[in-house]
């Protein structure tokens, strides 16, 4: 009898030289260090997490020649060849014009805000994200979103959740006209949609409108390879070209962007801005010397700059791609074998869970995202994140914003976590899934002004 197989195994295109024991914990320690921890897993130390999926951000594995290119860094304060480097390799790859290096992309995003948006006026995007937004409107921008509709509801298969909705847009610029709108800010796999991406189709489409009305696209490329791959793997036309063809071809319909090189570029610190106009780079050059350092080093030291580079080039590797995204859909299925609800199509960089589906009996005041992610960790000792009303925040009249997702974020770091790692991930989700109906809701007990899911405190109904 042959063997029918329907479909082919993949492996990691790597393989290990070196890994870092992991602690594991009790049942009793988890409590009790969440609840020091006030109940938000951002506050949990990392020596009591046993797999960390709270962010991709900074968390990712680097390769023998980004360590090798580590050694050399040149750290010169000036004109450290290190920034050439980096600059050549977004010139190269991105095909950006102008490149000022940052801490990382919130850097960029402070500083970009501050150049293009003047009091009042409206920033468009494909969903917000919370640092974005926050620069955004501390600049005196008001964000509008114009994402499809089909982002908001997680069980929409839609294949291109990121899309931009172009009528929205086209009524913005009725209602207010386009010199009203500072840019469109046009994020690859939408991170608060559940990793979802926009197809090349809409972003010709946002492009032949936006030069018509003189708009700006400003391209949040964090997750920009992982775009591409969807596209590559979804879109027709696309199947027979390389990530890095579509990568060039996203950046080229686009006027600038605003990187956090720790997702997508595969390193634990750095960012830029990247523009092609030069009246924009003649005042972030003279702005990143206030907030981050030197134009050639912008916050960064030589050797990350050094490490960046090389990341760029491997992100753009149809293997690697294959092998990250193929994980994250892997947790999926798993997640989804135990009927556990979860945002659909599965996106690129984490799976997100529905939490009004899976904790019905808690209000969105009672931050059902924020309590589930603290009842996975006291389960397993597995860290993910709140994507709700906490992340959410508040609008200039103090009051809450109430998303339409309610998500907790399971995100995989690149080429950290194995597939077993991945099997204890599920099983725990599915083990708390099946006690759901107990589980009660939290209330918050200390709020920042700002970014309030970072270190806000909770204590339990």
């Amino acid at each position: 009898m042959a063997t029918k197989i329907t479909r082919r195994s993949w492996a990691e295109p790597y393989k290990m030289k070196m890994v870092e024991l992991l602690k594991t914990t009790s049942r009793a320690q988890r409590i009790k260090a969440i609840r020091e921890a006030g109940f938000n897993t951002f506050l949990l130390r990392s020596e009591d997490v046993y797999i960390d999926l709270l962010t991709d951000s900074g968390t990712n594995s680097m390769s023998d020649r980004q360590w090798s290119a580590f050694m050399l860094g040149d750290e010169a304060y000036a004109g450290s060849q290190s920034y050439y480097k980096l600059e050549d390799a977004i010139h190269k790859y991105y095909g950006y014009k102008y490149v000022i290096p940052t801490h990382q992309g919130r850097g960029a995003e402070n500083i970009l805000s501050q150049i293009m948006i003047k009091k009042g006026q409206y920033v468009p995007g494909n969903m917000y994200f919370t640092t974005t937004r926050v620069h955004q409107e501390l600049a005196g921008g008001i964000f509008v979103d114009v994402i499809i509709e089909e982002a908001h509801d997680p069980n929409n298969l839609h294949p291109f959740k990121g899309n931009v909705d172009l009528q929205k847009l086209e009524n913005l610029v009725k209602i207010h006209g386009a010199e009203k709108i500072a840019y469109l800010t046009l994020a690859s796999n939408v991170n608060m949609a559940g990793g979802q991406p926009f197809s090349m189709e809409n972003l010709k489409a946002v492009r032949d409108f936006t030069k018509k009305h003189g708009i700006p696209i400003i391209h949040d490329m964090t997750r920009v390879a992982e775009n591409a791959y969807f596209i590559q793997q979804r879109e027709p036309g696309y199947q027979e070209k390389s990530i890095r063809e579509i990568v060039r071809e996203i950046c080229d319909h686009t006027d600038g962007a605003t990187m956090s090189a720790k997702k997508d570029a595969l390193v634990n610190i750095g960012g830029f801005m990247a523009t092609n106009d030069p009246q924009v780079f003649e005042e972030a050059r003279n702005l990143v010397v206030v907030y981050e350092g030197l134009h050639t080093y912008g916050g960064l030291a030589g050797r990350d700059m050094e490490a960046m580079a090389v990341g760029i080039k491997e992100s753009l590797d149809d293997r690697h791609q294959h092998a990250r995204v193929g994980q994250v859909l892997y947790l999926g299925e798993k997640m989804q074998e135990y009927g556990i609800p979860i945002v659909k199509p599965v996106g690129g960089h984490g799976i997100f869970v529905d939490a009004r589906a899976f904790l019905p009996q808690l209000s969105q005041d009672q931050f059902p995202a924020q309590t589930l992610a603290a009842e996975i960790y006291m389960d397993s000792g597995v860290r993910t994140m709140e994507r709700g009303i906490v992340s959410a925040g508040r609008n200039a009249k103090g009051e809450n914003y109430y998303p339409k997702l309610e998500l907790v974020r399971f995100t995989i770091p690149r080429r950290v976590y194995t597939q077993a790692h991945m099997d204890v991930v599920a099983e725990s989700a599915a083990l708390v899934y099946e006690r759901r109906k107990k589980i009660r809701g939290l209330r918050m007990v200390y709020e920042p002004k700002y970014l309030r899911f970072f270190q806000a405190r909770f204590e339990q109904l």
